[in-house]
């Protein structure tokens, strides 16, 4: 059960969360946060002395209040209080009106988001209640183009079998749109009746920032069901291509996955700032230095000569002595030299930071014509913090790239294929001018789709078996969901380019995905259709680098076909294709050369007794609540062996226009540029040298290649 320890004030340490639906006196017991947001800063009561205590870290500032209070002393004081403090409140009230403003916007965006309207499930009808309103446990109903509200489980969509389509460009920059489906158990909830008598319970694990991934259970009529991030809309998403979709509110508010990844905002102190701080302890340093040398000076001058007009200025009772005398004195020269310390240094920065910031939004070059948007600095402090910048980090996909993949090249049991060749077999330079591929044979074609070398598509007519393995390999190892408006105008949503690239291919060579439940994918084969039984999906992660799929063909074959890097399934890959393996890696080293993205290709016929007791275990490793992820990648690893290699796709994922100017612009700044890929070093390498990242004109390239820090070092040194 759920654990709330309290120790002296209210703690509360949420190990498991228990979400019951359509029971808010349930949910209520475990005190979840509500649906509303707050990231501003200040409130009415709370600006005046978190702001006053900003502004007092500026040490100019702390500098004149201290001034101002030793003004208010009248034995040290021979300048008026109001010479300090007039300007003092001029900087504080502008820099204060400058933080109130931004303040506001942050709360006027909060009561904008936190005022939305959802339609929420309550006592069996529908009724549209504010976001801030919406509670853990409750059912909504979704739109088609609208945003989600809160972290929900799916539970039914307008679309066959629970099907949803998500775009996350708002959690993870991602434009291209990402496949969610509920449970089948579930997928048939889609009207009022049914929904207001659905009572299952979620026992998952507590709020937490990791975007990609959830784990949880459902428990309902006596049985208990997986739950997956596949199964989860996020707060931050928009639904789109799907009418309508319901779902059961898991995180709200604060703890939803997107507010848990918001860090508090908090006060930042550019560079420039920090070098006026450093610039001003020294000049008050100085400041210090002459108060000590004058008040020295005053205690000479009154012990050896002063004395002797005290019959005519004789001392206060404060001035008991020369050495008190001195003392008062320093104080008073910290006063009346206190414009040795430059508070209009803050001013006209400030000024000078409003003016590049203007400079900024009208700057023509920085004016994108095609969406008419001008550049918008959301800082005035934009500019000196770009003058700061030492190093950039960039991935590669869709930031260098384009992130539009076309199939290219491919090598199927030892043979290339993609080049074309001339009469004297010297192979030719593709251009726009070359012949395409006819694929008229094949009325389900992707016009759009492009390829030039003939004798893979006449491999295909003469039925090579390898070749046909490969293609049939691409059309049903994949996530892909298929739309078709109209027969045969088929169109793929695709949660990552590579993919969609690779089912296109295989759709124009005559294996076309042409749809797909929760148990089956269907086929068309050469025109023919064929539909698999889908027994599992072993899904890609950024640690395994392979995503499998196990199917039974209509002959009651069972097969595991598999696609990843190459050199993780080469690892797992049986003895009897070690030659191929040598011949095929050598193709890759020619595809990487060309900058391609390339994938290894491999298949497994599966015992049906072996495959009957893995299937136990897999079913029993995916509803446990605990070490879920590391129970599965055991299964996984296991029957992921002794694979029979079938060959390797190459992808082209073409620059973005101008980044080659770009590097080359910011290089000159000596700014350092590093850029993450997951390619093949040759790939790698290649995609340096056509982005500027990499010259001729360096003398030599170092390679570090090692896998932990002590090797690093060892090869650095």
């Amino acid at each position: 059960m759920s654990s709330f320890p309290l120790i002296g004030p209210t703690v509360c340490v949420e190990e498991e969360r228990h979400v019951k639906a359509n029971a808010r006196d349930y949910n209520d017991k475990f005190s979840y946060a509500d649906n509303y947001i707050k990231t501003s800063k200040y409130n009415i009561f709370t600006f005046l002395p978190i702001n006053l205590f900003e502004q007092l870290q500026r040490v100019a500032n702390a500098y004149f209040i201290v001034l101002l209070i030793l003004q208010l002393i009248p034995a040290i004081s021979s300048l008026s209080w109001f010479t300090t403090i007039v300007p003092l409140v001029f900087v504080l009230v502008i820099t204060a009106v400058k933080d109130a403003t931004d303040d506001y916007f942050r709360h006027k965006s909060d009561q904008q988001v936190n005022n939305r309207q959802s339609q929420v499930l309550i006592r069996g009808h529908l009724q549209d209640e504010k976001w801030m309103n919406i509670r853990v446990g409750d059912i909504i109903k979704l739109e088609n183009n609208q945003l989600v509200a809160a972290d929900i489980l799916l539970l039914s969509s307008s679309e066959p079998y629970g099907l949803c389509y998500i775009e996350t460009a708002e959690l993870d920059g991602e434009t291209n749109l990402k496949v969610r489906q509920a449970l089948t158990v579930t997928s048939d909830l889609g009207d009022i009746s049914k929904l207001t008598d659905f009572d299952g319970e979620v026992i998952c694990e507590p709020p937490n920032n990791k975007l990609d991934k959830f784990t949880g259970t459902l428990f309902w009529r006596d049985n208990k069901y997986s739950l997956d991030n596949e199964k989860m809309l996020l707060r931050g998403c928009v639904l789109r291509n799907t009418e309508w979709c319901f779902g059961m509110v898991i995180f709200a508010g604060l703890q939803t996955k997107l507010m848990q990844n918001c860090g508090r905002t908090k006060f930042k102190r550019t560079s420039i700032d920090k070098l006026m701080n450093t610039l001003v302890l020294w000049i008050f340093a100085f400041l210090i230095c002459m108060g000590i040398v004058l008040s020295v000076g005053n205690i000479i001058w009154e012990s050896w000569i002063g004395g002797n007009f005290q019959v005519y200025l004789p001392w206060d009772k404060i001035q008991s002595n020369a050495v008190f005398s001195g003392f008062l004195t320093f104080w008073s020269y910290i006063i009346i030299l206190n414009t040795v310390v430059p508070i209009s240094l803050y001013v006209s920065v400030e000024v000078l930071r409003l003016g590049h910031s203007y400079f900024i939004n009208w700057d023509r070059r920085m004016y994108y014509s095609q969406k008419d948007v001008a550049a918008e600095a959301r800082t005035t402090t934009l500019n000196e913090e770009l003058g700061q910048v030492e190093f950039i980090f960039s991935d590669k996909t869709g930031t260098l790239t384009q992130n539009i993949m076309v199939f290219n090249k491919c090598s199927i049991n030892g043979k290339t294929y993609g080049d074309v060749y001339d009469e004297f077999e010297q192979k030719v330079e593709i251009t726009e001018r070359t012949a395409c591929v006819d694929f008229s044979f094949n009325l389900l074609h992707d016009r759009r789709f492009k390829f030039y070398d003939s004798s893979l598509v006449d491999a295909v007519k003469l039925e090579d078996p390898s070749v046909q393995e490969f293609f049939r390999l691409l059309a049903l190892c994949h996530t892909v969901m298929p739309e078709e408006k109209s027969e045969g105008n088929l169109l793929y949503q695709a949660q990552s380019p590579d993919e969609g690239a690779l089912v296109t291919a295989a759709r124009n060579f005559g294996f076309v995905f042409r749809a797909r439940t929760p148990e089956t994918i269907t086929v068309y084969e050469m025109g023919r259709a064929v539909t698999y039984q889908l027994l599992a999906i072993l899904d890609f992660n950024n640690v395994r680098k392979r995503m499998s799929v196990i199917v039974r063909d209509p002959q009651g074959q069972t097969k595991l076909y598999s696609k990843g890097a190459d050199t993780i399934i080469f690892d797992r890959l049986d003895p009897s294709s070690e030659d191929l393996m040598c011949t095929t890696s050598e193709h890759l080293s020619e595809f990487a050369g060309e900058g391609l993205r390339t994938l290894a290709l491999a298949y497994k016929d599966l015992d049906a007794d072996y495959f009957d007791i893995w299937m136990k275990k897999f079913l029993f490793a995916s509803t446990v609540t605990e070490n879920r992820e590391s129970e599965l990648d055991i299964l996984y690893e296991e029957i992921e062996q002794g694979l029979k290699l079938l060959g390797a796709t190459a992808i082209e994922d073409k620059l973005q226009e101008g980044v080659p100017e770009t590097i080359a612009s910011l290089s000159l700044a000596d700014i350092k540029i590093w850029v993450l890929t997951g390619d093949k070093l040759e790939t790698a390498m290649n995609i340096g040298y056509s982005c500027n990242m990499l010259r001729d004109d360096m003398n030599e390239v170092f390679i570090i290649s090692a896998n932990t820090l002590s090797e690093v070092q060892q090869q650095l040194r």
